[in-house]
């Protein structure tokens, strides 16, 4: 199969190569950065991509983010995330993606044997799910010890409550009598409390009713 290694680690990645070619597979790019990576796969179209969490320029959750992107717009790539770390801001919407569909994230310091890491890239590369479960276990520590929803006022949950209904911020003023510019100032405090950087607007919003949706769902 076809692979393209992303970690901003030169030795990891040459060593990742080696084992990958010795077990007969093709490395077609092994990258430093996001954007590299981003390039690779589009130019590749690999079978899989064995992206790190933490890449430049920013090293907080530029691969996670990379992940998400060749998710949506290269379906035929699966994607094994290989990381130290566990960014909760963008490990649920990428484990929420993978329903089905060639997805694995494993954390480096728990891969003991070669053959573990091998049985991985080839079970993702055929459509399968492989998940740490010290994965999951950090992201229902994050989600109990610190509640998103908690750190809301009543109106501020009111407010994201009416998000998750789809109304508009003009169509929420007028539900509770106030002014467009109130419900502004209140959906920048609710992003500002549940830690969603300020990209994409539209994005922080569909991530807001996430948490919304995961903490008061059935």
């Amino acid at each position: 199969m076809d692979v393209v290694i992303a970690d901003d680690a030169v030795l990891l990645r040459e060593g990742l190569r080696h084992i990958l070619e010795r077990f007969g597979h093709r490395v077609v790019a092994s990258v430093g950065n996001a954007g590299d990576l981003l390039e690779a796969v589009a130019g590749h179209r690999p079978d899989v991509a064995v992206v790190d969490v933490r890449m430049p320029p920013g090293y907080r959750d530029e691969g996670l983010r990379a992940a998400l992107r060749i998710r949506t717009g290269h379906p035929g790539t699966a994607v094994l995330v290989l990381s130290q770390y566990v960014e909760r801001s963008y490990a649920l919407e990428l484990l929420e993606s993978g329903a089905g569909r060639g997805l694995g994230y494993l954390l480096k310091n728990r891969v003991g044997e070669v053959e573990e890491f091998l049985d991985a890239v080839t079970r993702v590369a055929g459509g399968g799910t492989v998940i740490d479960p010290e994965v999951v276990v950090r992201l229902l520590e994050d989600r109990r010890d610190q509640s998103a929803l908690a750190r809301l006022t009543p109106r501020e949950r009111e407010v994201l409550a009416l998000m998750a209904e789809g109304k508009s911020n003009s169509a929420i003023a007028r539900r509770l009598g106030v002014t467009d510019a109130a419900v502004l100032k209140h959906v920048g405090n609710i992003f500002g409390k549940l830690l969603l950087e300020p990209t994409d607007e539209e994005h922080r919003r569909v991530m807001a009713v996430l948490h919304y949706l995961r903490e008061e769902g059935p």
